[in-house]
């Protein structure tokens, strides 16, 4: 997209680092620049009040299980004070949310999986609904290499091809019963460039309504945590991709940066 070439001198350098590093460095330039927006467009001096009188009516309610009544009024009071709290301290998040889409965007088409690389085998995978049976055909482009039969029979519902080819954008083509229809493939020299083409396609994505439910390229999950063993191991945690990643530390940076710069 437009938006990319505008985000590449400032992100692009970061791919070649190791991806947790890369996901760490980058949660804690977004932390700071929010926390900062933040900072700026809020009364600090009202939200530090509004929090205080929180905490204050958290306190006076432990001391009035006995008194029902009382009890409810405060919880009120309180209630009223936190939405007020929350209402002004949301604002700064009308002018933050763009840039983090279009950083978001950014970091899923260049993060989310490793490239193919040139003259390296991978594969691509044509998923069917149950019971399919037949034959599809991949039309290579000029470049790329299918070291399998074009022409594949649909076995346990899908069918794949392997291929190589050389660094390029390409367009590949199938013909499958009455449907043709193409998808994006980029393979490129090296690790260092990192971009590649949408891994799974949809047949949405594809523009097709048939027995056919899905395309996928063999390009690798890129997992932060693959190389550190006491987290990768972990259920959930240890499989999360870079938006995960990102999350766990953005929100750590957050609590972290609130304290030490006494942010309300």
């Amino acid at each position: 997209m437009a938006y990319y070439s505008i985000l590449d001198p400032f992100l692009r350098p970061l791919l070649i680092l190791n991806p947790l590093l890369a996901v760490i460095i980058i949660s804690f330039i977004i932390s700071i620049v929010m926390l900062f927006v933040y900072k700026k467009l809020t009364d600090q001096s009202l939200l530090k009040r509004l929090k205080d009188e929180i905490k204050e009516l958290q306190a006076e309610m432990k001391t009035l299980k006995d008194k029902p009544e009382k009890m409810m009024k405060v919880q009120k009071r309180m209630m009223e004070t936190n939405s007020k709290y929350m209402m002004k301290s949301l604002k700064p998040n009308l002018f933050t949310i763009i840039p983090i889409i279009f950083i978001f965007g950014w970091l899923n088409a260049n993060m989310a999986f490793y490239p193919l690389i040139a003259n390296t085998q991978f594969s691509i995978t044509a998923q069917f609904e149950e019971g399919t049976t037949g034959n599809i055909e991949l039309i290579p482009p000029d470049g790329i290499t299918v070291i399998t039969a074009l022409d594949q029979e649909i076995l346990n519902d899908k069918a794949e091809w392997v291929l190589q080819g050389d660094a390029g954008t390409y367009t590949v083509e199938y013909k499958y019963n009455d449907d043709e229809f193409n998808h994006k493939l980029i393979v490129v020299d090296n690790f260092k460039d990192r971009r590649y083409a949408k891994p799974v396609l949809r047949a949405k994505d594809l523009g097709i309504k048939s027995d056919l439910k899905s395309i996928t390229i063999s390009n690798k999950r890129v997992i932060p945590f693959a190389k550190i063993p006491l987290i990768r191991d972990i259920p959930w945690v240890g499989n999360w991709g870079w938006l995960g990643t990102y999350i766990l530390f953005s929100i750590t940076f957050s609590i972290i940066l609130r304290k030490r710069l006494k942010v309300y």
